[in-house]
């Protein structure tokens, strides 16, 4: 049994999908439609740059599910997978929507035109320079929740539960440094992120009111596949419900390190990562060494899965 995996922010990089652009006239296309939808040059920031314009988050969402969405296609259209029998699909943070676009929940003009608003609102949910988020290395996620609470001190908040030894956290800039001091004391090594605003955490309230009437008023379907949500970390395959966690996904942490296990746990033995970057394929490693991994971001990784 196998499941799909779709990469969130921080996979970017300048020049990503470049082989499938040049190489299959039905991607130029997705690429064109995605300039129209979202009313600016994606397809010009994706394969030319400049990195700084990639790498804003409002830019960033729609790029990384443009090429995730592309190589499903490719798959879909030259390999002999099956992607329906996938057992699940699942996506980290964005991601999300990648799967359930490719599940068939929500067409391609839908996904962009809600991503391109979920990243302009999270962008602007806190004003920039105020907001960030650190990667804390080496600790459980009971241990580190201890720290968190101690004397109540710290108003920070995880956001990310990604593997064993791997834990994302998110707030105000003044206090992640104040934590960060206090790890240090603890010899807990921690990592200042590349983003500019605290996400998954209560301080994405605007965002969260910003998005709720848009995700609830886009007509969804029940998806082919089995969702498995970042907020609750297992499957959803009704519509109506997978609206409702989408919405509260903003301000909640991304469950990954607990949505792989249970996947494994329902029988899941290899994971096919569809996206720019081997990110996930790197957590999932960290959380369970048997099982299988493929990542697919260029075309020997296409030739490579089909003769597997």
């Amino acid at each position: 049994m196998f499941s799909l995996l779709f990469p969130g922010q921080g996979s970017q990089i300048v020049g990503m999908g470049k082989e499938f652009y040049e190489n299959f006239d039905y991607v130029k296309d997705l690429f064109r439609n995605a300039d129209e939808i979202f009313k600016k040059k994606i397809s010009k920031i994706i394969l030319e740059g400049p990195g700084e314009l990639l790498n804003q988050t409002e830019n960033t969402q729609t790029a990384i599910f443009l090429i995730s969405f592309s190589i499903f296609k490719v798959l879909e259209k030259e390999t002999n997978l099956n992607f329906k029998n996938a057992q699940f699909y699942a996506g980290h943070s964005l991601g999300e929507y990648s799967a359930l676009c490719c599940a068939g929940s929500i067409n391609f003009d839908q996904t962009i035109n809600l991503l391109k608003s979920r990243g302009i609102a999270m962008q602007n949910a806190v004003p920039k320079g105020e907001g960030g988020m650190i990667a804390v290395l080496g600790i459980e996620i009971n241990k580190l929740n201890e720290i968190l609470n101690e004397n109540n001190k710290f108003e920070c908040f995880v956001a990310n539960d990604n593997s064993p030894g791997q834990i994302v956290i998110s707030g105000k800039l003044d206090i992640l440094e104040q934590f960060e001091k206090n790890l240090k004391k603890k010899n807990i090594k921690a990592i200042k992120l590349p983003v500019s605003a605290p996400f998954h955490c209560p301080l994405m309230k605007n965002a969260t009111q910003e998005m709720k009437n848009k995700i609830l008023d886009t007509e969804f379907k029940n998806p082919l596949v089995p969702i498995i949500s970042n907020v609750t970390a297992s499957p959803q395959n009704k519509s109506e419900e997978i609206k409702k966690l989408l919405v509260k996904q903003i301000e909640n942490p991304v469950r990954w390190r607990e949505s792989i296990i249970n996947m494994i746990d329902n029988g899941v033995k290899s994971f096919i990562e569809i996206g720019p970057g081997k990110v996930l394929s790197g957590l999932v490693k960290r959380i369970d060494r048997n099982v299988k991994l493929n990542q697919v971001n260029n075309l020997i990784d296409i030739k490579n899965i089909t003769n597997d």
